[in-house]
């Protein structure tokens, strides 16, 4: 069985090479989907009876360690320097650096790889995640799956 979470955050970022307006610092509401797959529990008397897992376990984990930490922030290339020297020259502000530009395909395999670990193997049914979805507008989204990345 799968089952899917969808959040959603607001950052900002900038494609530092890109050939259009995407090389300036703008921001999305992007949405974040996790497909999960395991075992459905059967077990009467069990909260988690009838499910592979319970939503509210889903979001935390993803809240906690992708969603709060991305939400309002600017997400910034390490090698864009000139972007990186900016934002640390404001007190407080909230940036996130990364080792890959911020397209929504490397987004996407990031979360991937910050979740993985936090699902696989943690409950009893076989449950590990399969697909990460980054959504950074409606119309255009990234996916990053289990069998892509090894």
């Amino acid at each position: 069985m799968q089952i899917t979470r969808r959040l959603e955050f607001d950052a900002g970022h900038r494609i530092p090479d890109h050939a259009s307006q995407c090389r300036h610092l703008h921001g999305h509401r992007y949405a974040l989907e996790i497909t999960l797959s395991g075992d459905i529990i059967r077990a009467d008397g069990l909260p988690a009876n009838g499910m592979v897992v319970d939503f509210g376990d889903v979001k935390a984990i993803a809240k906690q360690h992708v969603v709060d930490v991305w939400d309002h922030a600017f997400l910034a290339y390490r090698g864009d320097t000139a972007v990186v020297n900016f934002l640390q020259a404001i007190p407080g502000h909230k940036t996130v650096l990364l080792d890959v530009v911020p397209t929504a395909e490397n987004l996407a395999v990031e979360a991937f790889r910050i979740l993985d670990p936090l699902y696989t193997g943690v409950y009893q049914n076989h449950v590990r995640l399969e697909q990460v979805r980054i959504y950074e507008t409606p119309n255009c989204w990234a996916d990053a799956h289990r069998s892509d990345l090894g």
